[in-house]
């Protein structure tokens, strides 16, 4: 099978399992749906690639609760008090198309949905298993990693601080790496396996995947990401882009894939599809 067509299975399976979790007729649970509706689903897919690595390991309810934690992040990071975007997957943003509250509520449900897939036993049979994934995503997604990196984010916007090359790379191993990288290491504990390669991995694609995002707000298509692109620089803000230059960012992203891949090698070919991911995310279009 392509990378192109276990991505698409992927997306397609997740997408199913997220629907049947935010299942209900009010309208909380249809701003949820809304929410998790497209997406490329690449936190997923790396749960389940890398939980592939190890055999038949079930990996689905892993994988559908970091998707559901990351439409939390964007629901939230859409909101008039942070980014104040109206669009987001080529669809109005939940609090345009509901209210903001009715988006705060939203967003705390599917975060809370999230850690209800990682601790339910249909997850996986060991409690212990369970306990692992649910704690290492508390700390990715919290005042350890995601929170963090946004809230650094912010402040500096705010105080219209520019900051240095260090600075914006320790912002997005928060904002943007933390999850990554937790996804990366969720399949190999799933499997009881050490997670250290995996999310050595994970680490530098999650770096090249917030690289490509830098490029894209510059040179992408608004139609095609779905999204409003340009923010960041009108904003003044410090990025990848501004502080390497649009050809010195594309060769940092190329550099980190290579570096991602090496992180590959005691897998052999069983890790092409994550071979293939990494060189995916530094091309997408979106």
């Amino acid at each position: 099978m392509s990378f192109a067509d276990r991505l698409e299975e992927a997306r397609a399976r997740i997408g199913a399992r997220l629907a049947e979790a935010a299942g209900g007729s009010d309208p909380l649970h249809a701003a949820m749906r809304h929410a998790l509706a497209g997406g490329k689903r690449l936190r997923g897919f790396l749960v389940i690639e890398g939980a592939r690595l190890y055999g038949d390991v079930p990996a689905l309810d892993a994988a559908a609760a970091i998707e559901a934690l990351h439409a939390y992040s964007l629901v939230h990071d859409d909101l008039p008090s942070m980014d104040d975007d109206a669009l987001r997957r080529g669809q109005p943003t939940v609090h345009v198309r509901w209210d903001e509250a009715t988006a705060v509520l939203a967003g705390d449900a599917l975060q809370s949905l999230a850690f209800e897939l990682v601790t339910d036993p249909a997850c996986h049979p060991d409690p212990g298993v369970r306990a692992e994934l649910a704690v290492s995503l508390a700390r990715a997604a919290g005042a350890r990693g995601m929170v963090l990196g946004q809230a650094r984010d912010i402040a500096a916007e705010s105080a219209g601080r520019a900051l240095d090359l260090a600075a914006v790379e320790a912002l997005q191993a928060g904002k943007t790496g933390a999850l990554i990288e937790w996804s990366g290491r969720a399949g190999a504990v799933l499997s009881g396996a050490d997670p250290g390669p995996l999310g050595a991995y994970a680490r530098a694609l999650g770096r090249a995947f917030q690289i490509a995002d830098d490029v894209l707000d510059v040179e992408g298509d608004a139609g095609l990401a779905g999204k409003a692109l340009g923010k960041d620089e009108g904003a003044g803000k410090a990025t990848f882009v501004s502080l390497l230059g649009l050809g010195g960012a594309k060769a940092r992203a190329a550099d980190l894939v290579a570096e991602a891949r090496d992180a590959l090698a005691p897998f052999g070919p069983e890790a092409d599809g994550l071979r293939d991911l990494a060189g995916y995310v530094v091309t997408r279009d979106r």
